[in-house]
């Protein structure tokens, strides 16, 4: 009897500190995992109030790619809109696409000041989309249009494929009489970037065309009025014309 009720006592025990054991490891685990979530959240994983939080300011996402002689950039620039009768909006100016040409002035290096622009209109947008492996497309741009320096500055993109099917070659020609310069700018393209580049632009060109504003309005049945596409902001938005 003595012996069976040591044996007894002795699994009572055994239990016993299994189950405190069980129970520590379970606390432990808890607590690191309150301590993740804490982290993530104060890094914006969880945190709502982040995530509701808007951007006082201009957000800057530009596809860039950089190549040994010199860099391209492509970012949206937004349709502008006015205001007319009863509040509704007119728009102002079409949004583009613009790119962004930079000469390499050493290892890694990019010279902003040598840079030159180059705006794509929606037309042109659609042309680079339906590009396929083999074929090539050529724009050509006055940014003095409509002013008494017409035809002074010349501007000409041209993207053509690689002979190996690997890519493509943009190249950006400026033919400035003015400044009497001349500046070109040469980047290859692989067929990955070019990819990026193509499913970027098509996400984007109802955007820069003001449709993404009808579609919201009809979807929601009111018309917004955020500043935020009524004008360009507080900070100025350099466009292809003021080069």
């Amino acid at each position: 009897m003595m012996k069976q009720a040591r044996i007894l006592l002795s699994r009572s025990l055994c239990d016993r500190s299994k189950s405190l054991l069980e129970e520590k490891v379970r606390a432990t685990t808890l607590r690191g995992f309150a301590s993740w979530s804490g982290s993530s959240a104060s890094r914006g994983g969880f945190s709502g109030q982040k995530d509701a939080a808007k951007p006082s300011g201009r957000v800057f996402a530009p596809y860039a790619i950089f190549k040994g002689k010199a860099a391209l950039s492509v970012e949206p620039v937004l349709p502008t809109f006015t205001e007319i009768d009863s509040g509704n909006l007119r728009i102002e100016r079409r949004g583009s696409l613009r790119m962004t040409f930079m000469p390499s002035s050493g290892e890694r290096k990019y010279d902003s000041g040598q840079k030159q622009l180059f705006s794509l209109s929606p037309t042109e947008v659609g042309s680079l989309i339906s590009m396929g492996s083999k074929d090539s497309s050529e724009f050509f741009h006055d940014p003095s249009m409509k002013s008494s320096n017409a035809g002074q500055v010349r501007k000409t993109l041209s993207i053509k494929p690689h002979a190996d099917g690997s890519g493509y070659f943009f190249s950006l020609s400026v033919v400035n009489n003015i400044l009497n310069t001349n500046d070109r700018f040469v980047v290859p393209v692989t067929t990955a970037e070019f990819a990026v580049m193509k499913a970027a632009f098509s996400f984007a060109l109802p955007h820069i065309m003001g449709w993404d504003r009808v579609i919201d309005q009809v979807g929601t049945g009111t018309q917004k009025t955020t500043s935020q596409h009524l004008t360009t902001g507080p900070q100025h938005i350099e466009q292809e014309w003021d080069k």
